[in-house]
């Protein structure tokens, strides 16, 4: 029988199976996305106390079984972020972060610098007010880090760049980033950006390891553009709608 792995991991996720069994997923530091089966897990209070909660970073021993579903022989509770099952505005925010790492996460492929983001964020979540700086933000740097980072600087199908172009520029989700003017003419499924709205993205962009706190001072309307162009592009490259996206809407500031 092979040796249990350990690995630094967040629960994403967790459903029943059977009497007595859960289903987790966990996005782990070293094996990327993991789903796995904790045997007896809502009847045994000790091998698996509390640390099988959603939001939960935890120390996972589990054996890899090579396909499918890996067997969880435990879990070390590391790190509760308490306050962000506080309230239903926290609930609603730590759901859309996991969520988003959950589809835009591959199984079994190692991302180390994804895991830090996820877990940073839900850190700054658990000590800090929620807004949509920090909602865009999630979302701007985990495209980068799975690999569907949006164009924002320039228009994506002449070059152009926005600064000094005069017109309604647009964010193309076919295209992956911003149209201008002219070459939006030829797509149908774009959504409209401001200048306020692409500046707040270029800075979104230009913030380095920490949470832009004080890009709040952009316009609501401006921030509220920028979250809703990701989104839309999210949902778009994943096929389908967020779940948590109408729970975190009527939360967002």
């Amino acid at each position: 029988m092979p040796a249990p792995l350990t690995t630094p991991a967040i629960v994403l996720r967790s459903w029943s199976f059977g009497e007595s069994d859960k289903i987790v997923s966990f996005l782990t530091e070293s094996h990327g996305k993991l789903r796995g089966i904790a045997k007896g897990a809502k009847r045994s209070r000790k091998r698996f106390a509390n640390s099988l909660e959603p939001f939960s970073l935890v120390n996972l021993r589990f054996l890899d079984r090579t396909a499918g579903l890996v067997f969880i022989q435990g879990c070390e509770l590391v790190q509760v972020f308490k306050r962000l099952t506080a309230t239903l505005d926290k609930i609603a925010h730590a759901s859309y972060f996991t969520e988003l790492a959950d589809v835009l996460s591959n199984e079994r492929d190692e991302n180390p610098a994804l895991f830090a983001h996820v877990r940073n964020g839900l850190a700054f979540l658990d000590a800090n007010e929620t807004s949509e700086v920090a909602i865009a933000y999630f979302e701007l740097k985990l495209l980068s880090l799975s690999g569907y980072q949006p164009g924002l600087d320039h228009c994506r199908r002449c070059r152009a760049g926005w600064r000094g172009n005069a017109g309604r520029w647009n964010f193309s989700l076919r295209d992956g980033g911003v149209l201008c003017p002219g070459c939006s003419a030829f797509r149908r499924e774009v959504a409209p950006l401001s200048p306020s709205a692409l500046e707040f993205m270029e800075e979104l962009e230009r913030a380095n390891g920490e949470f832009p706190v004080h890009l709040s001072s952009f316009p609501a309307d401006a921030r509220r553009e920028g979250h809703l162009a990701l989104l839309r592009f999210i949902q778009y490259q994943i096929g389908k709608e967020l779940k948590s996206a109408p729970f975190l809407d009527a939360f967002s500031t």
